[in-house]
């Protein structure tokens, strides 16, 4: 065994370099902490090849003393803390005094520093750990940096770095986060002589965001401000319509420090799980306050991992911040007709069947036809029309459709219509314009038909009603959240059910808007809010089974079972221990019948081990209750038009009807507008 040495303070340095100093982006992270900590107010960051030649940070904080210059690049010298008490309650960004030192050891710095007080300012050059020259200069109060030529005396670490964009990206992110971490500060980033990114300083969160990700996601923001019992949070959520399929977006702070924990990114995805598909993740820009007391920053020389003392609080009063912020906002998708524009993918078979020769030539919209183009393209498309796709066609439901019309659902009544006349007598007229109030008075039932008449070979079936009937292309999420898409009370009540369309959306009407609603996710929401409902009273409605179905668990099941057993008890499920690892299920919440109870009851037993630990009974419940939901009428399920109307009655009575529990959905909005700009009625 070689001997044992103790190693130089140089190789020690470059050691500790290389856990604090991965890349270019951890010397910028670090100094740009360093200056937020001295109360700068505006930091400039400039980068040449990605920072492998040139990294220079400006700032106008307070300076470094010249008696401090040498002592400050020793290792672990710092201003920040004077002994172990005061890592209990680190409140500044940097504490560990390995920052400074640690660059200096991989790269040749040169510093130029005054503070407030002193006539003249210093310059520092340092080589590779080595001290060259420390002398007086004339410079602004605050600090520059120049580090230059990095880890050009580590050319191992030099290899694995990235290439310049990459590295240069890598910088870009930590800044941004920076910048949102501190709106106070105003942040300039130049690379390759060319602006990046510039911020305000001015304070306002909002101003930042929009600086940085741009007008879309700043334009689709809900303010929170909340205080809880563990932590105060401020900040922005962003509506579902801008979620991402990655974590990119969640930003969140404590004590204006960027980390990534696990606890608060569950915290903040169960509380959006009602409003957003899965697999999608939110935009957020949250500030939490929390006392230093709780939390624990001294884990990673990065300092960008933390741990909780008060784990299962912090998630409780995250949860319930970000909750709260989502509440309440009843808004609705907007729906938009396919553009002039808009290309007709391969997969609108509508469209074949009645333009097939066009299409070959150029991609045309399906939609409206100008009128004084109507006749010879109709023309053209009758030509086309062979018995095999007319049988095909009316496979799709292109050529028809059920006419089913109702009353205001507040006047209950239910009235059957009758056959609507011959489409093509209908369409040979010339449609008027009328205002809404005509129409209500001439036609209080808007008919939504087609008839068996254009199965007839010898009429030319009329291309403006088939390609009416596969307008719609686009949903647009624009909108997901925005006030103009909310349905007051009285509109609730005033909602009039006009039909049916692929036996899965029902049509309603309110005012100068259609509603597709869908009827699976509308009464998965209403089953949901009713059992939820059940499970706050405690007065849940058991189904019991003769005989008992008895369950072999593994011990993992058994064990998740042991610890909530008074939460199954609680939803509805009756069980009894039957000997060993199996047990007797003899009562199930009422309304599961027609589900596979056995696998709803497995799954659920497995959720409650995953969620050991931290989740609230409460979150549990509700994810129970979220499975209990295959319980729901289908698409494609007939409903009839009783069963229907009761469906959007109760629907429409929740405190937010807008979306089924795993976030779909459940309507979209179309305007009359809309409607009649595609068909040229507006111009």
């Amino acid at each position: 065994m070689p001997k044992i040495h103790v190693l130089d303070q140089n190789t020690i340095n470059q050691i500790a370099a290389g856990e604090v100093i991965e890349r270019p982006m951890a010397v910028v992270k670090e100094l740009v902490e360093n200056a937020i900590d001295a109360q700068a107010n505006a930091i400039t960051v400039e980068v040449k090849d990605g920072g492998k030649e040139l990294i220079r940070i400006t700032d106008n904080g307070t300076g470094i003393a010249k008696e401090d210059i040498v002592l400050a690049f020793t290792p672990h010298a710092t201003s920040k803390i004077k002994g172990v008490e005061d890592l209990l309650g680190v409140s500044s960004l940097g504490f560990r005094g390995e920052a400074l030192a640690s660059v200096a050891a991989v790269s040749q710095l040169e510093m130029v520093t005054k503070t407030k007080e002193a006539l003249m300012g210093n310059r520092y050059v340092i080589q590779g750990g080595e001290e060259k020259t420390l002398e007086a200069v004339g410079c602004p109060e605050g600090t520059t940096f120049l580090i230059h030529n990095l880890f050009y005396n580590t050319p191992a670490r030099l290899k694995f770095l990235k290439s310049s964009p990459t590295e240069t990206s890598y910088i870009s992110t930590v800044l941004e986060r920076l910048a949102l971490s501190h709106p106070e500060v105003a942040f300039r980033f130049i690379a390759q002589n060319q602006t990046k990114l510039s911020t305000p300083g001015n304070g306002k969160l909002k101003d930042v965001i929009y600086h940085i990700y741009g007008r879309d996601i700043a334009s689709n923001l809900l303010e929170v401000h909340r205080e809880e019992v563990f932590c105060e949070v401020e900040g922005f959520l962003g509506k579902p319509v801008i979620s991402r399929g990655n974590r990119n977006y969640m930003n969140y702070f404590i004590n204006g420090r960027f980390i990534q924990s696990k606890v608060i990114h569950r915290a903040i995805e169960e509380a959006y799980a009602p409003y957003s598909m899965q697999h999608r993740y939110p935009f957020t820009a949250l500030h939490f306050t929390i006392d230093p007391a709780y939390i624990d920053v001294n884990v990673h020389p990065q300092k960008m991992e933390i741990r909780f003392t008060r784990e299962k609080e912090i998630f409780q009063s995250v949860f319930h911040a970000v909750s709260e912020g989502l509440k309440q906002r009843e808004f609705i998708p907007e729906v938009s007709l396919v553009t002039e524009k808009s290309k007709v993918s391969n997969s609108e078979r509508g469209a074949e069947f009645f333009e097939k020769k066009r299409r070959q030539e150029e991609k045309v919209q399906v939609g409206v036809i100008a009128a004084d183009e109507r006749g010879s393209k109709q023309n053209a498309i009758g030509a086309d029309l062979t018995e095999r796709e007319k049988k095909e066609a009316e496979q799709l439901g292109i050529m028809h459709a059920q006419k089913i019309v109702s009353e205001p659902i507040s006047q209950q009544s239910v009235e059957k219509s009758e056959s609507v006349p011959n489409l093509q007598a209908v369409l040979r007229e010339e449609a008027p314009v009328y205002s809404a109030e005509q129409r209500s008075k001439d036609d209080p039932q808007v008919s939504v038909t087609a008839t068996e008449s254009e199965k007839q070979t010898d009429e030319k079936p009329q291309a403006p009603a088939v390609e009416a009937a596969a307008t719609i292309e686009n949903v647009k999420q624009a909108s997901m959240f925005e006030e103009q898409g909310a349905l007051e009370d009285q509109a609730l009540r005033e909602l009039r059910i006009v039909g049916q369309v692929f036996q899965t959306y029902w049509i309603l009407q309110y005012e100068d808007a259609m509603y597709l609603v869908d009827q699976h996710a509308a009464h998965e929401k209403v089953l949901y809010e009713r059992f939820m409902k059940q499970l706050q009273e405690k007065q849940p409605m058991i189904q019991m089974m003769q005989p008992p179905m008895i369950l072999s668990l593994s011990m993992q099941e058994e064990q998740a079972l042991k610890e909530h057993q008074e939460l199954f008890r609680e939803l509805g499920f009756e069980i009894e221990s039957f000997g060993g690892r199996e047990y007797a299920i003899s009562g199930i919440p009422a309304h599961l019948p027609s589900i596979e109870v056995q696998a709803l009851f497995v799954e659920a037993l497995a959720l409650c081990g995953r969620q050991r630990g931290v989740d609230t009974p409460e979150i549990l419940l509700d994810k129970i209750a979220s499975m209990s939901c295959k319980a729901a009428v289908k698409g494609n399920n007939e409903l009839d038009f009783r069963q229907a109307e009761e469906l959007m009655r109760e629907l429409m009575s929740l405190d937010n009807p807008y979306h089924c529990p795993h976030g779909r959905p459940t309507m979209i909005r179309m305007t009359k507008r809309e409607l009649e700009k595609k068909f040229k009625r507006i111009v």
